[in-house]
């Protein structure tokens, strides 16, 4: 056994089934939403190529006003086009947005108001979570993942299109990424409640790393999921040397 916290904690593959399936689920999870970040590359600049290319005017010598939008269009096609560049801009934020969700859930980043849950003791903030999971997210999750597949299979049956004339095709693409986005969440919200049932029922005496909640000894020592940064522990400042009249440095000694 490994000490922590002044706690046994499980050596590396010692952990029992529940808790591997539970960390594996999280690895998953985890690659997902830092694939699904990169998203944020593509959005930045085809919102950037949009605005631009919208603004940039000038006169010719034809006496005609020309913009640098009309100019790509002519020399490179459709895709610089203004509807498909803004239709592209919400498509890339719907896959930046679904593929992280569950990312948010493992790693304690999602919204929270914890009013309530703040003031309640380790064993009871549990048994809210194990609620929680097991009658809003995992039941709300499904039952959307189920019909997003339901709207998804129906896109593709009827070669669904933008609304736009001048719009991108085969929308079914971006329903099953947000499909898939849901799909994930749902993996972590089921390797949450493979955890938090270890909680209730299993043995507490040994330590283990936890996705939405804190050990008691741990208590108060992180927000948002992350690391709370506590002053006293930050290095000091190096002294400034004392500075003489009219503004010079003292040399040092």
């Amino acid at each position: 056994m490994q000490k922590e916290f002044g706690r046994e904690s499980f050596m590396v593959g010692s952990e029992p089934l529940a808790l591997r399936v539970s960390s594996g689920l999280r690895r998953f999870v985890d690659v997902v939403g830092r694939l699904g970040a990169w998203f944020i590359v593509p959005l930045v600049l085809v919102t950037v190529m949009d605005v631009v290319a919208r603004k940039i005017v000038w006169e010719g010598a034809d006496g005609k006003m020309h913009g640098l939008q009309i100019w790509l269009v002519g020399q490179f096609g459709r895709p610089f086009e203004s509807t498909v560049l803004q239709e592209l801009e919400w498509h890339f934020h719907t896959c930046l947005f679904a593929l992280v969700l569950g990312f948010g859930t493992i790693y304690n980043t999602h919204v929270r108001v914890d009013l309530v849950r703040d003031h309640l003791h380790f064993r009871k903030k549990v048994w809210l979570e194990f609620l929680g999971l097991s009658v809003f997210m995992l039941p709300f999750l499904v039952t959307v993942i189920y019909f997003a597949l339901s709207y998804t299979s129906s896109s593709y049956a009827v070669g669904e299109i933008s609304s736009s004339t001048v719009g991108l095709t085969h929308r079914w693409v971006i329903k099953s990424v947000l499909v898939a986005g849901l799909i994930v969440a749902a993996v972590a919200g089921i390797a949450v409640w493979l955890q938090v049932a270890m909680l209730l029922w299993g043995s507490q005496e040994r330590r283990f790393p936890l996705m939405t909640l804190e050990w008691p000894e741990e208590s108060g020592s992180k927000i948002e999921g992350k690391e709370r940064i506590k002053l006293e522990d930050a290095p000091a400042e190096p002294a400034l040397p004392p500075v003489l009249a009219g503004g010079a440095l003292k040399p040092a000694e």
